[in-house]
């Protein structure tokens, strides 16, 4: 008997969270991955999450997504295995994984949109199996994955993977937030709050969170919006308005992902101003040009090219941007399922960020 069978482990498999189609998930055993191409890494995850993203995908919102699909994009691993072309990492190197996987040499990845990298982009739990599981392999793995020094707070660090880019990224950036800014924030889930917290980085005077949980809009206040509105009258953007003396807002971060939550974004900005779509979208929403067409406003899309990760790996390792504050619940990767629902029923759980660990080699 081999010693894999006396310990009741197989090597070549491991545990997984696997997606089966709209609302069907199944904690199971899959093959443990194996290296595709010279620049892959395999990587045993000690820490990952669920993305909003996540849920969009198990409500049928990503249809493009297969059942069987392992999902998971954000981790924090330690590397098993490189391919003969990987440079920069080697077995054993502790590592933040980030959601985009890019090639780096193709026309979109030269004009910094590694998201639309002809060969890689958002793969991770979408076009291959991603993060939720014991083991992961890492496309591109030099652009894919970046050194984590030693002791680094893995709960801190994951929020690397893709919340603070993306908040970031799709929300403050695309939005154009200047010093002085009226900012409002439409969903003060995790993304909403990676938003808020990475749109203070650029001095707004004002940011409004709006949602429909009270406990996340207390949250809010803790991480720094300076007014709240509780939108499940259905008013919100009425009160914003009031608020703003009628001027609106100079930017409009939508991080929800439905067309209400779009609805206020087009209602609250000022003329001048600007509206960064972040949610991701099922359905179709209603463009109210005949409000918009004068306003002289700009409506952003995007998904998140992570290619503002390193600076925000360099605050959150020296203490400048307090990432792990988002976290709200933890558990082992064996009670995933449970974290799933802890997740979807954000409101009643007090859920904003859940922390899965695998910390136990296989």
């Amino acid at each position: 008997m081999n010693s894999s069978a006396r310990h009741g482990k197989d090597r070549n498999s491991m545990k997984a969270l696997v997606f089966h189609g709209c609302g069907k998930l199944t904690f199971e055993n899959r093959p443990k991955p194996k290296l595709v191409q010279s620049t892959d890494a395999i990587v045993r995850i000690t820490t990952t999450s669920i993305c909003g993203t996540d849920l969009h995908i198990l409500k049928g919102d990503v249809p493009g997504i297969t059942g069987g699909r392992i999902l998971g994009h954000e981790g924090i691993g330690v590397v098993e295995e490189v391919g003969a072309d990987v440079a920069d990492f080697r077995a054993g190197d502790k590592v933040l994984i980030s959601l985009i996987s890019s090639c780096g040499r193709c026309s979109f990845c030269r004009k910094g949109m590694y998201s639309h990298c002809i060969a890689g982009g958002w793969q991770l739990g979408n076009r291959i199996d991603g993060t939720q599981a014991e083991y992961v392999r890492i496309p591109f793995a030099d652009t894919g994955l970046y050194h984590l020094q030693t002791g680094a707070d893995e709960e801190a660090a994951v929020m690397l993977s893709c919340i603070l880019p993306t908040g970031l990224e799709c929300g403050a950036l695309n939005g154009h937030v200047t010093p002085g800014d009226v900012v409002a924030i439409v969903g003060a889930g995790p993304v909403g709050l990676a938003a808020l917290l990475t749109a203070q980085l650029y001095s707004p005077a004002e940011t409004i969170m709006i949602d429909l949980d009270d406990n996340r809009l207390d949250a809010a206040r803790s991480f720094g919006a300076t007014k709240t509105v509780n939108s499940s009258d259905g008013k919100a953007a009425q009160r914003v308005m009031e608020l703003t003396r009628n001027a609106g807002v100079n930017v409009a971060v939508e991080a929800v992902g439905l067309p209400a939550a779009f609805d206020i974004c087009q209602a609250i900005v000022a003329p001048g101003g600007h509206i960064s779509n972040v949610g991701v979208h099922g359905k179709p929403v209603e463009l109210r040009l005949d409000k918009l067409w004068s306003a002289n406003i700009t409506l952003t899309t995007r998904l998140v090219d992570a290619g503002t990760t390193p600076m925000l790996l360099k605050m959150v390792q020296s203490g400048l941007l307090d990432a792990k504050k988002l976290v709200s619940h933890r558990f082992e990767l064996a009670g995933i399922l449970k974290a799933y629902d802890t997740f979807a029923n954000a409101a009643k759980e007090h859920a904003i960020k859940v922390i899965i660990r695998n910390a136990a080699p296989s």
